[in-house]
């Protein structure tokens, strides 16, 4: 669903970079509270295997294809706040190496495929766990459903923003209902994707899956008849090269094998936006991608003739740039998040 430049016009896309930049601060603030040493590197492992799912197109209908938006993915492994910033470091990094996504309508992009399928899945995802019973099960069905959900909601949300700022005259029904309808398809992707995923992860470490947090109930030991939380056991100190290690490398090696070799066999098909956008004539006047002279455009890299290789070598860079640049950012939040209870102290009077 990457909005490419020309499908917006101009006051509208200023706008909704404007937006995306207020969302990207607000959860700069929000992932302070979500990231500690355990999960700042996990969360950018998040946004490479984000990066390499995205590159693997699945058929959804005749002509057809859709990919993970990996917003709920994203929310459920490391919290919403994350999950926003996670998907935007997706989006630039598409934007600016591969083409893929207009710059100008990076805002447009970060709004509909970061913010609205995050806070969409998180909202259905935490009002589910209210009702389900507290079990790993639970937390894998609603994070299918909330994952399902998410995709129409961001193409109802492209849809909206064309409304205001699209270049071409077309019947908004028409629009809605091919939008809708196609990325309902392209949602059970993202489900079984999302669930797959979180039911993997929270398997061996459900303690490093946010949205399992609540499978962490205390002990409960009878006292005079009456039930009251057991004393919690002091956290051992981590090993290095410990478990959460094993769970960076095991997952960087998956992603690393999706984008570098698995991509190869995703479907040529155009996705659901482009499909659309095709059929109805949004595409009218779409622009060339400013980046389309970069040596990684449209997932290959330049004067490597063999396609297989041309798109394995473009994955795996991808993915290397991404999982740097992610774990950059986070690290940074959660360094800035343990100096501030240092400088306070610091600051703090002497008795």
């Amino acid at each position: 669903m990457h909005v490419p430049d020309g499908f917006i016009n101009a006051p509208v896309s200023v706008a909704a970079g404007v937006a995306a930049a207020a969302a990207v601060a607000v959860s700069l603030r929000g992932a302070r509270r979500e990231l500690d040493e355990r999960t700042a590197p996990l969360a950018g492992l998040v946004a490479a295997f984000i990066f390499a799912v995205q590159m693997l197109n699945f058929p959804v209908a005749a002509g057809t294809s859709g990919h993970l938006l990996g917003g709920a993915l994203a929310a459920i492994l490391v919290g919403p706040y994350t999950g926003v910033l996670c998907v935007s470091v997706v989006l630039l990094m598409q934007g600016i190496l591969f083409a893929d996504g207009g710059l100008t309508a990076l805002g447009v992009n970060i709004t509909v495929m970061g913010v609205v399928t995050v806070v969409t899945a998180h909202l259905l995802f935490r009002g589910l766990l209210r009702v389900l019973p507290t079990s790993r099960r639970s937390v894998t069905a609603a994070g299918f459903v909330a994952a399902l959900l998410s995709v129409p909601a961001a193409a109802a949300a492209f849809t909206a923003v064309y409304a205001v700022g699209g270049t071409t005259d077309v019947p908004l029904g028409k629009v809605l209902t091919a939008m809708v309808g196609v990325h309902l398809l392209i949602g059970i992707g993202e489900a079984l994707i999302t669930a797959a995923t979180v039911g993997a992860v929270i398997a061996v470490r459900p303690d490093l899956v946010h949205g399992a947090r609540a499978l962490a109930t205390p002990l409960k030991l009878r006292v005079g008849g009456a039930l009251v939380d057991a004393p919690a056991p002091a956290p051992a100190a981590p090993a290095a090269g410990g478990p959460t290690k094993k769970v960076w490398v095991t997952g960087l090696a998956t992603t690393l094998v999706l984008a570098g070799f698995v991509s190869f066999y995703a479907s040529a098909d155009p996705d659901g936006l482009e499909k659309v956008a095709a059929d109805k004539g949004i595409d009218a006047k779409v622009e060339e991608h400013a980046a389309a002279g970069s040596p990684l455009a449209d997932y290959g890299v330049e004067d490597v003739d063999d396609p297989r290789l041309s798109g394995g070598l473009a994955g795996v860079i991808g993915v290397g740039v991404t999982v740097v640049a992610g774990t950059g950012v986070f690290w940074a939040v959660r360094r800035r998040t343990a100096e501030q209870p240092a400088a306070a102290a610091t600051s703090a009077p002497a008795a």
